[in-house]
Order: C-alpha cells, then sequence, then structure tokens
C-alpha cells in the first residue's frame, strides 16, 4: 500500500470523526465460556481458542496462556500500527519481526507470597525491521508506532476496569 492510498483510505474515516466525534466512539467486545477443568474457551476472529494454566502454575502446556494472549495482542497491534506509521511515512519495510517478552513471577497468582506482583513485572517490545531507513526516520517511526498503538497505551496508562459477578437461571 502506498501512502497515498493510505491516506485515500483514511481520509473519509478522519472527515466523518473530525464532525461527529461520537462516531469514533465503538465499543469492541470478547467473550469467553467454562470449559472443562480450568479452562476458558475464547472466540476469537479466527476460531477458538482455549486458554487453560501456564505450566509455571499446574497447566500442561496445551491450552494458550492468557499472559502469551496478551503478549500476542501486543504484538499483533504493534505491527500494524508500524506498518501503517510506516506507510504514512513512506518508509520502505522489506520485511521484519515484532517480538514482545515479559517477566512474571508466579508467586504472585499462586498466592505464595503476597509482596510479589500479579501480573507483568515488566514488558520489552522489540522491532527487528529490514529497512533502508535512516536513524532519524527509524526514531520517528518508533515515536508514532508507540503513540498510535492501542494495546501498549492501554498498558501503558492502564483504564479504569471493573470487574463483577452476574448470575444466570
Amino acid at each position: 500500500m502506498t501512502p497515498d492510498q493510505l491516506k485515500a483510505l483514511q481520509a473519509p474515516l478522519k472527515s466523518r470523526y473530525r464532525e461527529n466525534p461520537e462516531a469514533a466512539l465503538i465499543t469492541l467486545r470478547a467473550e469467553g465460556v467454562l470449559g472443562e477443568g480450568v479452562s476458558c474457551r475464547v472466540d476469537t476472529a479466527k476460531g477458538l481458542v482455549e486458554a487453560g494454566l501456564h505450566p509455571a502454575t499446574g497447566g500442561s502446556g496445551l491450552q494458550a496462556c492468557s499472559g502469551d494472549m496478551l503478549l500476542e495482542a501486543l504484538v499483533a497491534c504493534a505491527g500494524v500500527t508500524l506498518t501503517a506509521v510506516a506507510t504514512a511515512l513512506g518508509i520502505a519495510l522489506r520485511g521484519g519481526t515484532v517480538r514482545a517478552e515479559g517477566d512474571l513471577d508466579f508467586r504472585g497468582t499462586l498466592g505464595v507470597d503476597k509482596e510479589a506482583p500479579v501480573g507483568f513485572r515488566a514488558i520489552r517490545l522489540t522491532f527487528e525491521l529490514d529497512t533502508d531507513a535512516g536513524p532519524e526516520q527509524l526514531e520517528r517511526l518508533l515515536t508514532l508506532t508507540e503513540r498510535y498503538c492501542v494495546v501498549l497505551q492501554t498498558l501503558r496508562t492502564p483504564v479504569p476496569t471493573e470487574a463483577r459477578i452476574a448470575t444466570v437461571g
């Protein structure tokens, strides 16, 4: 895709959102169904994913780990954002790899140590790119990718999140 094609694709949307800001507010949804044992089946755009315990918490390793899924969502969002920004800036990418690594202390989630955090202690996002772009272009590419990546920004600036239980039947 060329920068002009991307601009043409997004121009009507940007115009609509400027004229009617409420049109830009969309609620995304995900749903899972509790499965056998300790699992949850999540319906994704590409089919069902069965999530379960990570082997470090007693899982078999045959099911998806939600921590891995979080990193996968970050990689997907950052990769799409980076390619869109590169396209808009006219930076040619011949290819590349996006990697996310996260450090967890499973003592927290298992309740072994109440001082141990539950969740990632640190996440590292790395882009390995095949490009002729210079250092200034790459710095701008990274800055704008960080700025516009929804998952990265949500992780960096947590949003109010509530949890509740509703009973059925």
